[in-house]
């Protein structure tokens, strides 16, 4: 029998649990680890809705960054077998949702045509407080050139501008794709999500600015709870504290996401010394970024 491919998982649409089956739909028991739920689905429902209602069932139990197999109790075999291709629930049955025992590794490659760059609060007001901001705004300033020349969408944001200014004078924000103020410390506002919907294909987000283990780690950890990628760019980041920083990057780090550096990332993006645009980058980075201060543990 044919097995169906891993089901990579997608938002769950609404669903609940039904007492009884409504005319022209089908009793199905759904199994989630020591979980069991009846629910009732339209006649000839096929794989992508039971994922759906696998979802909506148990979403809030369900590692993202795992893939599942679905599977159907078979009664000629006594066990659970792989959901077979083109299947249709034609009449009451019971399936599983099975995590593979590998999770997905993230293997970091970047491409300028699945990438977008944020820019976190590069702000006046944050230039006494930040430890060796003047370094990080200088390589900040490295990759917004990079991404200009490469094609790279650009997505700023400036913490209570109001009260904290605006972005440094230093960093050139021209031609980039959105400038937006926030109260929020995450950089993932409706405005951003919107913004990020009509560049087809994203998969990856190069992250930099302040603070590490605030804006920057929460910025991060929303990404990847909606399947984004995220590289922070460690020499264009920094906080208060470097102790703050540390452990923000250790943390960040052991949850998959990439910690890299500025000269990494622009040669990841051209990848080939024959791409057309290498020249203009080797220029960028033929001096290398300050290391400062930034390396030190504490």
């Amino acid at each position: 029998m044919a097995a169906a491919e891993p089901a990579v998982l997608a938002l769950p649409n609404s669903g609940g649990v039904g007492a009884g089956a409504p005319s022209g739909t089908v009793p199905v028991l759904f199994c989630f680890s020591v979980f069991a739920r009846p629910l009732s689905v339209p006649h000839g429902a096929g794989y992508e809705l039971l994922i759906q209602k696998f979802l909506s069932l148990y979403g809030d139990q369900i590692d993202m960054h795992r893939k599942f197999v679905v599977q159907l109790f078979a009664e000629e075999w006594g066990q659970y077998v792989d959901l077979p291709k083109g299947f249709a629930v034609n009449e009451r049955c019971k399936v599983r949702l099975v995590p593979l025992q590998i999770q997905l590794t993230t293997l970091g490659n970047l491409t300028p045509s699945s990438t977008v760059f944020f820019c976190c609060d590069m702000q006046e007001r944050f230039r006494p407080a930040i430890k060796y901001f003047g370094d990080i705004i200088s390589v900040g300033q490295r990759l917004l050139q990079g991404a200009r020349i490469l094609g790279i969408p650009v997505i700023v944001t400036e913490q209570y501008p109001k009260g904290l200014g605006s972005t440094v004078q230093e960093i050139d924000l021209t031609g980039v794709k959105l400038v937006l103020p926030k109260t929020k410390f995450s950089m993932v506002l409706p405005e951003v999500e919107a913004a990020l919907a009509e560049i087809p294909g994203v998969r990856s987000v190069v992250l930099f600015g302040v603070e590490t283990h605030v804006c920057i780690q929460q910025t991060a950890l929303e990404l990847v709870g909606r399947g984004v990628e995220v590289h922070i760019v460690a020499d264009a980041t920094s906080s208060r504290s470097m102790m703050d920083r540390m452990f923000a990057l250790e943390r960040l780090a052991r949850t998959g996401i990439i910690v890299t550096t500025s000269e990494a990332v622009l040669l990841q993006l051209v990848a080939d010394k024959d791409h057309p645009k290498f020249k203009e980058i080797q220029n960028l980075i033929k001096a290398s970024a300050p290391e400062s201060g930034l390396l030190s543990k504490v």
